[in-house]
């Protein structure tokens, strides 16, 4: 037997030498790729020595003796017991056995238990994205079933554990964990739409929103982006048992725009500090105004005229329409008071926010109002929601900016506002470190999105 092994061992070497030396290339970029994924440091890669097209090859063959003697392959599972371990993601018309189906599973034992347990009915069927494993035997019976999520906040995260006792009979558990946080680099190409590459490159939505929101005062992301802009990102994972549960957030970001390169940083000065995104040169990207008062959506309509929905006349549209659900939540572009709050003719329920400068933002057609008159808001509160009410065909945000009672594009005072503080001197020293780390990997995830299209 120990010959067997030692002959299998030669030949799987023998095999990884000939693949050493016929792909050099993409064993360097697949050991690229593992180092630079399993954590947040900096990370280099070193060249491979020898090089691999100096190797000696040598093939060996020997007969190796079955392990069964003469009896059929089916003998090893007598002689060498095993178990099979599989892992998904639950769906909304999950029923337990189309889970144990998916998961290998053909045991109706845990089919009647998934069914009858209350726990596995209220955190499991019918619950939509939680991640599964399975382990079973090797005449597919289950063994153990667990089941992870978390919620959208918080550090930790439960887990569901249905178990076969000694006995034969099942028992479930719910225990409660730490969640573990990692880091992820990736990259898209801007093809269609900034989904649209992110979904390629298998990046959370969450993640999309947030490059969106931190590259707002340099980019137009409904107007101004062209085919073959590209982008990297590092970002945080939320992880329970090694199995990734949500993202957290973007820790640094580097976007190409046309002939444009922006870059993002998160910093926090200390723990009792207020985070946030830096060039990496250390200058502020938070602006006066937010460039939406929704979180990166469609938008129906731009500043321009158009043919009134309701009129059916040609008249000035001053302002910008955000089509969104009813009961997206509204925020405030900006610091400022609460000029009004009510009903307003055409408008329906509105909000005037008024700033510095006189500056006035008007939020109209809401379902809802969160604020009152004279009430002090910070920029991106919530003030209320999206809704159809007043003059509108259907659920949506009016949007308007006013300077000195005159009505202006709210996206070009977006992004011509004034950028706030740099980096405090106090600050500079660990903001000079954790950018001079986010560099290199920014650069390592430019690289193997390089080789990824290459």
């Amino acid at each position: 037997m120990n010959n067997g092994l030692t002959t299998a061992g030669l030949l799987l070497l023998s095999q990884l030498k000939q693949t050493i030396q016929t792909h050099p290339k993409r064993l360097t970029a697949a050991l690229t790729t593992l180092l630079l994924t399993t954590g947040g440091g900096a990370f280099a890669v070193a060249q491979l020595a020898p090089d691999p097209a100096e190797l000696p090859v040598s093939t060996v063959t020997q007969a190796v003796p079955s392990l069964a003697g003469d009896a059929p392959l089916s003998a090893l599972v007598d002689l060498a017991p095993f178990s099979l371990y599989r892992s998904d993601v639950t769906r909304a018309a999950d029923t337990a056995e189309s889970i144990l189906r998916r998961l290998g599973v053909a045991d109706p034992a845990a089919a009647a238990f998934l069914r009858s347990d209350n726990a596995v009915r209220q955190n499991l069927l019918g619950r939509v994205g939680r991640s599964m494993s399975a382990e079973a035997t090797d005449d597919h019976r289950l063994v153990r079933l667990t089941a992870r999520w978390a919620p959208d906040e918080g550090d930790k995260f439960q887990r569901l554990v249905v178990e076969r006792k000694d006995d034969g009979s099942f028992a479930s558990r719910i225990e409660s964990a730490p969640l573990t946080v990692g880091s992820r680099l990736a990259g898209g190409v801007i093809r269609s739409s900034l989904f649209a590459a992110t979904d390629a490159a298998s990046i959370p939505d969450a993640v999309a929103v947030q490059l969106a929101e931190v590259f707002s005062g340099d980019i137009d992301f409904r107007r101004a982006l062209r085919k073959d802009d590209h982008f990297s990102v590092v970002y945080e994972t939320l992880e329970a048992d090694g199995e990734p549960l949500r993202s957290g957030r973007v820790l640094s970001a580097e976007f190409r725009n046309g002939d444009k390169t922006y870059s993002a940083l998160w910093f926090q000065e200390s723990a009792s500090a207020k985070g946030a995104y830096y060039t990496l040169e250390g200058n502020s990207m938070r602006r006066a105004y937010l460039s939406s008062p929704l979180e990166f959506s469609r938008i129906s309509s731009g500043f321009a005229m158009r043919l009134h929905p309701i009129h059916k006349t040609w008249r000035a549209h001053l302002g910008t329409d955000f089509a969104a659900p009813t009961g997206t939540a509204v925020r405030t572009v900006g610091d400022g008071v609460v000029d009004f709050a009510g009903v307003q003719n055409g408008y329906g329920n509105v909000v005037y926010v008024k700033h510095p400068n006189q500056h006035v933002t008007v939020y109209a057609h809401l379902s809802r109002i969160d604020v009152h008159k004279g009430q002090s808001i910070e920029q991106g509160q919530k003030i209320g929601a999206v809704g159809a009410t007043g003059w509108a065909t259907g659920p949506h945000l009016h949007f308007e900016f006013r300077v000195n009672g005159e009505h202006r594009d709210p996206m070009t005072i977006a992004h011509e506002s004034e950028a706030a503080r740099p980096v405090s001197k106090a600050g500079r020293s660990a903001f000079n470190r954790l950018a001079a780390n986010m560099r290199v990997q920014l650069s390592s995830a430019a690289q193997i999105l390089q080789a990824s299209a290459d």
